[in-house]
């Protein structure tokens, strides 16, 4: 994974996962969850509406969950994109502060008269 995942993360994942129709040790392993987390997250979804368990023992995603997954995507998309922006312009400020450092002044002999 590399980095941890938040809440909204988790349920997205678990609801990408039931798209196919999963069984709740699938979406553990895929999730890569606990047992203990993996009930507490499935009870959550089931609780909001947005997984419902299917005969077979089989839970998939509704249509509020579904509905939820594309929005979720789409916000993952922006923050992303907002993200890198937020790099690119930090990245410049560096650049401006190492301009004012004093440890990156050159000195010349140029003279400065006031005019």
């Amino acid at each position: 994974m590399g980095s941890y995942r938040d809440r909204l993360q988790i349920i997205a994942d678990i609801l990408s996962i039931t798209s196919k129709r999963a069984k709740k040790t699938h979406i553990m392993h895929q999730a890569n969850l606990s047992y203990r987390l993996l009930c507490r997250y499935l009870n959550e979804v089931l609780d909001a509406g947005l997984v419902c368990f299917e005969k077979g023992d089989f839970y998939v995603p509704t249509s509020k969950g579904k509905e939820f997954l594309n929005k979720y995507n789409e916000y993952s998309k922006r923050r992303k994109r907002l993200k890198e922006q937020f790099n690119r312009i930090n990245n410049v400020k560096i650049g401006l502060e190492k301009m004012c450092s004093h440890a990156n002044v050159i000195r010349s002999d140029v003279n400065c008269r006031d005019e």
